[in-house]
């Protein structure tokens, strides 16, 4: 009895064994293309084929340009904080002592009005 089980373990075993040879050998040997399914359904693959390539060239698409969005906010906070410096340097220079310290190494004769200034509305 054992010896009868064994023998038809092996032998599904061996049956499995060659399907699957089979099934190899029909896929990789290009027996698969011939069938009718596969060949009424080639516009379909041609479709999702297409779709394929251009999902993964949206993908590529989409990285890159989120590369480029950040190198530009880089770019725009070196910008701002070079605003920033420069505003300060401006406002340092254009202070009124500035001012007339520049007036005076340039020997020019202009004094400050120490009275208001009155606006007169009619």
């Amino acid at each position: 009895m054992e010896q009868e089980n064994n023998n038809k373990e092996s032998e599904e075993k061996s049956a499995k064994k060659k399907k699957k040879h089979y099934w190899l050998t029909y896929i990789f040997g290009g027996k698969i293309l011939t069938e009718d399914f596969i060949i009424k359904q080639s516009k379909l693959f041609f479709l999702i084929f297409c779709l394929i390539l251009i999902f993964i060239s949206n993908r590529y698409y989409c990285s890159k340009k989120l590369t480029e969005m950040d190198s530009l906010k880089k770019e725009q906070a070196r910008l701002q904080d070079q605003q920033t410096s420069l505003i300060s340097r401006l406002t340092k220079i254009s202070g009124e002592s500035q001012i007339e310290e520049l007036l005076k190494r340039k020997e020019i004769e202009l004094t400050r009005e120490n009275t208001t200034v009155y606006e007169i509305h009619k």
